[in-house]
């Protein structure tokens, strides 16, 4: 029974010590208190929801906001705790946090890469604040800080710029990832920014850029309803000026690259061209329609890369289709059925 009673009263006690710590940490002991300040700030964030109009929703949400940074800031200097190796108390980089996301943070993206960059050097700056005061309570006085101290507030700062530099560069190759992500299926083996992570048994073979087997993909049945069953003479003028850079082909081509690729900046590194070529001599009516899908961006190779897809067109055979002088002959237009990638410089026209 003895033991039973002293298991319970010390399972008791161990409940009464973890409720009485945290009635200490959430209980103000006084009503100037940094918890009054978060809890103003909960109060001033539930009153800013229910508040109507833009201008009074808005003076209350700046509110809040400021009552949350100033007991932030209050409670970690009350129990400041130093980054191992630096001189930057965890509480100024809370602090620091909660500034960037007030300063930076958009309504409806707070966590946006504005913020991540500078939530380092913002830190780094209200570490150094206090070096340039000195006094106690309501007694505070301009102070140029002690020399000793001034080596250590240049060597933050610079180390906090150069992490938020790192995570600028962070965003920056990350948001050319999403817009360029043909430069990612290239050879980056001599990137010194970007590294593909691979296992060792893994060969190093090229991928395929989807977005150019996308144009072609999306070209092609356009380009098989402008000439299957179209009449022959027609078909034939579309042809010939099928080399220039104004031509139909070309004007498609651009279209598709708009509306497939709207999601993408590389749109613009992307160009659709045609090549033209009578494939037998003796029959100078059938045609080889070549269509490529070229990038002209940044490449691995100086030649850079095309794919293309290659058609042949010709009259349909009949000898009622031609009436005296007049060709009522229809064009009949058949396409391969896959790409073909080149990493090579695309043909010179013919």
């Amino acid at each position: 029974m003895d033991i039973i009673k002293d298991f319970l009263s010390g399972t008791f006690k161990f409940i009464q010590d973890i409720l009485g710590g945290i009635q200490k940490l959430l209980w103000p002991p006084q009503s100037y208190s940094w918890q009054t300040l978060i809890y103003l700030s909960v109060f001033s964030w539930l009153m800013s929801y229910w508040a109507a109009g833009f201008f009074v929703k808005n003076i209350i949400a700046f509110c809040g906001w400021l009552f949350l940074i100033a007991g932030t800031a209050w409670y970690t200097t009350d129990n400041p705790v130093v980054i191992p190796g630096t001189s930057m108390p965890v509480g100024a980089l809370i602090t620091g946090g909660l500034i960037s996301l007030f300063a930076f943070g958009g309504e409806k993206n707070l966590l946006n890469p504005v913020s991540f960059v500078l939530w380092p050097t913002m830190s780094a700056l209200i570490t150094a604040i206090p070096e340039f005061f000195q006094g106690t309570g309501t007694t505070v006085n301009p102070q140029i800080p002690k020399p000793e101290a001034r080596q250590k507030i240049i060597v933050l700062i610079l180390s906090s710029m150069l992490v938020s530099c790192w995570l600028q560069v962070y965003f920056v190759v990350d948001n050319w990832a999403k817009q360029y992500p043909s430069i990612l299926t290239d050879n980056l083996n001599n990137s010194v920014l970007v590294k593909k992570i691979a296992l060792p048994e893994e060969p190093t073979i090229r991928k395929i850029p989807k977005n150019g087997i996308t144009i072609l993909d999306k070209l092609v049945p356009i380009i098989i309803t402008q000439i299957d069953d179209q009449p022959w003479s027609k078909v034939e003028r579309l042809l010939k000026n099928a080399r220039t850079k104004d031509s139909q082909i070309a004007k498609l081509g651009r279209r598709v690259i708009e509306t497939e690729l709207a999601a993408y900046k590389e749109r613009d590194l992307w160009r659709v061209e045609a090549r033209v070529e009578s494939i037998n001599p003796k029959s100078p009516d059938v045609y080889r329609l070549s269509l490529l899908s070229i990038w002209s961006g940044p490449s691995s190779k100086k030649e850079g890369y095309y794919f293309k897809r290659s058609c042949q067109v010709e009259p349909v055979a009949s000898a009622s289709n031609i009436i005296g002088r007049e060709d009522r002959r229809k064009a009949e237009i058949e396409c391969e059925s896959e790409n073909s990638f080149f990493a090579d410089s695309p043909p010179p026209q013919g």
